[in-house]
């Protein structure tokens, strides 16, 4: 079957299935354009940052799964689904990375006066996020900022306190067994044009931990240079080789799992 007869449209966004994901097939500036959009018509929209990992967990739980199919925008933030999706037969543009997909976005807030929440993180971390953003783009409005530890009982108090900051953009950095359901869970009441789960941006964000260098990024080899980094992640990395394998089995029939 050639690439034309896979691809989807959902809500006007070319998409490709991934075991069952819709996954978007736009680059950075075309996720940006409609992501910009979607701001100035007020329209909200969760977008996820899809990775391997998020992926065998939506293939091994199907309300995790049932969760990202709600979302209303999934980018191929891993190498690994690029990759899957290249091996599926209908490839997507090119990988859009979470943590460069939120400066891109935070670079449109600059341009046009946007309003910003940040969510997630250690205290100390997303206090030094909002300031280091408010330097690098002072034409946006942090509208606010709150730490990550709160619970069940504090959602309503959280929901909140975002509805009365009422920015454009809202990150989400709790990890994503946490942050793409929680977002899912409460978006309706929350009404913000974006709402993204960023992971530990905010971390690379305020220094506490350094990115990739260039030089594993474009070997695409960002995951290796986390795990030489930090080696309690390994068992959170095995679902890499088992993403792979799962691919190559099913290669034939990947990209048309509904």
């Amino acid at each position: 079957m050639g690439e034309q007869g896979m691809t989807k449209i959902k809500e006007g966004i070319p998409t490709v299935s991934v075991f069952g994901v819709p996954v978007c097939k736009w680059g950075m500036k075309e996720t940006v354009a409609h992501l910009t959009n979607a701001v100035t018509a007020k329209t909200p929209h969760h977008v996820i940052t899809a990775n391997p990992i998020m992926m065998m967990a939506a293939i091994e739980n199907p309300d995790y799964k049932a969760m990202m199919q709600t979302a209303e925008l999934i980018v191929p933030d891993g190498t690994g689904l690029v990759w899957a999706a290249q091996k599926g037969g209908d490839p997507v543009t090119e990988r859009v990375p979470g943590y460069e997909l939120l400066h891109e976005l935070m670079k449109q807030g600059e341009r046009l006066g946007w309003k910003v929440y940040l969510l997630g993180s250690a205290p100390d971390v997303v206090k030094e996020t909002a300031r280091r953003l408010a330097l690098q783009y002072p034409g946006t409005t942090i509208a606010g900022y709150r730490d990550g530890y709160f619970g069940p009982d504090q959602d309503q108090e959280v929901i909140d306190e975002i509805v009365k900051a009422a920015p454009d953009l809202l990150f989400v950095a709790r990890g994503a067994d946490t942050q793409e359901p929680w977002i899912a869970k409460y978006k309706d009441v929350l009404r913000v044009p974006v709402m993204m789960g960023v992971g530990g941006s905010f971390d690379v964000i305020s220094g506490r931990t350094k990115r990739a260098p260039m030089a594993f990024r474009k070997l695409r080899l960002e995951w290796l240079y986390r795990l030489l980094k930090e080696p309690t992640r390994f068992r959170r990395m095995l679902a890499l080789p088992k993403f792979a394998v799962r691919v190559l089995r099913e290669k034939e029939n990947l990209t048309k799992m509904g």
